[in-house]
C-alpha cells in the first residue's frame, strides 16, 4: 500500500491513547497541585481486544483460554500498579501511572514496532491466528493506531512534570507466569535494569528480608529486548528508572494485589530516597 493510502487508511482508525490516572501528594485519586515524583508504567494492563476493529486484527482468532492467559496481559500488573501508587504518593509528592488500553497480543507496547514481538503469531502455547502473515500496512495501521499514541500519552506526562521542574522516577510495573514452557519459576520479585543500573540495585538492596525471593534481571533481562519503554522514556532524559517483575501467582486477585502493595511500597520508598531519585 502507498505511504499516502496508509495514511487515508489511518485517519479512518481509531486511535487508543494510554490511560492516565493520578494520586496526589496525601495519596489520594486525583491530580494535585504540584508535579508529581513517579511515573508508573504497565504497559501490559489489558487483555482487552480491539473487536469493532477488523483491521487492527478484530478478536485476532484467539481462544478463549488464550484471551484470559498470562499471553494477552500481565495478571494483576495493573491493580498492583494502582496499590503502589497510592502509597508511594506521599513519598514521591504524587504518582501517575499511564497503563495500556488493549492487550499486548493486539500490540506489545514494550516492544519496537519492527520487533518480532510486537504482534506476534505466537506466545508461548498460545496461537495468535490474526497475526500470522501480516503486511507491512497491518503492521503500520497497529503501529499508527495502537503504539505511538500510547507512547505519546506517556512522553507527554513525562514532558508536563519535567517542564514544571520535577524529574520523575520511572518504574514499569509486570508480572510474569509462574510455568512458562513447563518450567516452574522459582523467582517471585524480578528486578531489571537497562543502562542505568542505579535504581535497580537500591530495590534489590531494599528487597532484602521483605520475604520474596528477589533477584536481579530475571525473569527476563534488557538482553530479551524487555525494556523498550523505559529505554524509550526514561533513557533520553536521563531520568532515574527501573522495571519490576511480579510473579502472577502471587497477584492474581483483589487482596493479593493489596498485600503485595503493602509489601513492596517501603521497598521502591526506601530505594528512591536512598538514590535520590525523590
Amino acid at each position: 500500500m502507498p505511504l499516502s493510502a496508509a495514511r487515508a487508511a489511518d485517519a479512518l482508525l481509531p486511535h487508543f491513547e494510554g490511560l492516565v490516572e493520578h494520586w496526589d501528594a496525601a495519596g489520594a485519586p486525583g491530580p494535585g497541585e504540584g508535579p508529581a515524583g513517579l511515573v508508573l508504567i504497565c504497559d501490559h494492563a489489558s487483555n482487552v481486544l480491539p473487536l469493532d476493529w477488523p483491521a487492527l486484527g478484530g478478536d485476532l482468532g484467539l481462544s478463549a483460554e488464550a484471551q484470559v492467559s498470562h499471553a494477552a496481559w500481565d495478571i494483576g500488573a495493573l491493580g498492583l500498579a494502582r496499590g503502589l501508587a497510592a502509597r508511594l504518593a506521599p513519598v514521591t509528592g504524587g504518582t501517575v501511572l499511564v497503563s495500556a488500553p488493549l492487550s499486548r497480543l493486539a500490540y506489545d507496547l514494550n516492544r519496537a514496532p519492527d520487533h518480532p514481538a510486537a504482534m506476534p503469531p505466537m506466545s508461548e502455547v498460545h496461537e495468535v491466528p490474526g497475526n500470522r502473515d501480516l503486511t507491512a500496512a497491518d503492521r503500520l495501521a497497529r503501529t499508527e493506531a495502537i503504539c505511538l499514541p500510547f507512547h505519546a500519552t506517556l512522553a507527554t506526562e513525562i514532558a508536563r512534570l519535567v517542564a514544571r521542574g520535577r524529574r520523575p522516577a520511572l518504574i514499569a510495573v509486570h508480572s510474569f507466569t509462574p510455568v512458562y514452557f513447563g518450567m516452574k519459576r522459582a523467582v517471585e520479585f524480578g528486578v531489571i535494569h537497562d543502562d542505568d543500573q542505579t535504581l535497580t540495585h537500591a530495590v534489590i538492596e531494599a528487597a532484602k528480608g521483605c520475604g520474596l525471593d528477589t533477584r536481579l534481571n530475571e525473569p527476563y533481562s534488557a538482553a530479551g529486548d524487555v525494556t523498550h519503554t523505559i529505554r524509550l522514556h526514561a533513557v533520553p532524559l536521563r531520568l532515574p528508572n527501573t522495571m519490576l517483575e511480579i510473579r502472577n501467582d502471587l497477584i492474581a486477585d483483589a487482596p493479593a494485589q493489596e498485600a503485595m502493595a503493602d509489601r513492596l511500597a517501603p521497598v521502591l520508598a526506601a530505594a528512591l530516597t536512598a538514590t535520590g531519585a525523590v
